[in-house]
């Protein structure tokens, strides 16, 4: 059986110029509804640091973007952020929170793009290795295994997004959703059911968590902000950034994303 292993960048080099305006308002609106929900629930404070990043970009008509940090008693790190140029066929709309270590439910990812082909990534990102940690597994990756399987069997024009880099694959959970698809209406409805679904499920873990013992807190946020780190230092499609907004900026943005300049303390600092 053959797999495209194509990367962001050969999709977007390889395809016409074409305006996706549509899809990246449909992916923006989506993102901002999410995000509402999310301050309704938690207490988030905006980071300083990421006030710099309010906009970017834009020179010479190229890609403009945003990006918002935020942290609160709960939340270790929420990254908000998009960067665009619709008109030539490029969007990315991030939406990550990363908990506190109070407890030790999985992170929020969720991703969705377009360069121009539409591009969706939503996953419970793990805290532990599942292989040992078999409760974590059952509770929160074996329970929502069938609902995957449903996803995939029944929409047969999701293609699954595989990245030649082994790291990136190494990240993504059993439960993953990972896919390339039509920028259409019907890829957006079921993406917007999905992200809506996968958010009220992870806060409902939250609420129903157990508490991790204080002293064990400070160790597990350590491990959580090296994860997230190598994660955003890591990713091939910094090298979009590099083209789009140069080296130094791609630098501040991915520094942005793992809170490698925050200003606000740790969510166990901050409790």
């Amino acid at each position: 059986m053959s797999q495209n292993l194509k990367s962001v960048q050969e999709y977007f080099d390889e395809a016409p110029p074409t305006d996706i305006s549509e899809t990246f308002g449909t992916w923006l609106a989506l993102v901002e509804k999410l995000k509402a929900r999310l301050t309704e629930r938690f207490e988030l404070t905006r980071d300083p640091s990421s006030e710099v990043l309010e906009a970017f970009g834009g020179e010479n008509g190229g890609p403009t973007g945003r990006v918002r940090t935020y942290a609160g008693p709960e939340i270790d790190w929420m990254v908000h952020s998009h960067m665009e140029n619709a008109a030539m066929g490029f969007c990315n709309v991030h939406l990550t929170v990363w908990l506190g270590p109070q407890v030790r439910v999985p992170h929020f990812g969720m991703a969705l793009g377009a360069f121009p082909q539409g591009w969706v990534y939503l996953d419970s990102v793990p805290r532990s290795n599942l292989l040992t940690d078999t409760d974590s597994f059952d509770r929160y990756y074996g329970s929502v295994n069938e609902r995957w399987e449903q996803v995939r069997q029944e929409n047969t024009f999701l293609e699954p997004f595989v990245s030649r880099s082994a790291f990136v694959r190494a990240g993504l959970s059993p439960t993953a959703h990972c896919y390339m698809a039509p920028a259409d209406q019907r890829t957006t409805d079921l993406v917007a059911e999905l992200a809506e679904e996968h958010l009220e499920r992870w806060i409902g873990w939250v609420d129903a968590a157990e508490r991790v013992p204080a002293e064990e807190q400070a160790a597990l946020s350590a491990h959580d902000e090296l994860i997230r780190r190598n994660i955003a230092e890591r990713d091939p499609a910094n090298e979009m950034g590099d083209r789009f907004f140069g080296p130094e900026m791609t630098n501040t943005l991915v520094r942005a994303l793992w809170g490698g300049d925050r200003q606000l303390p740790h969510a166990h600092e901050s409790a």
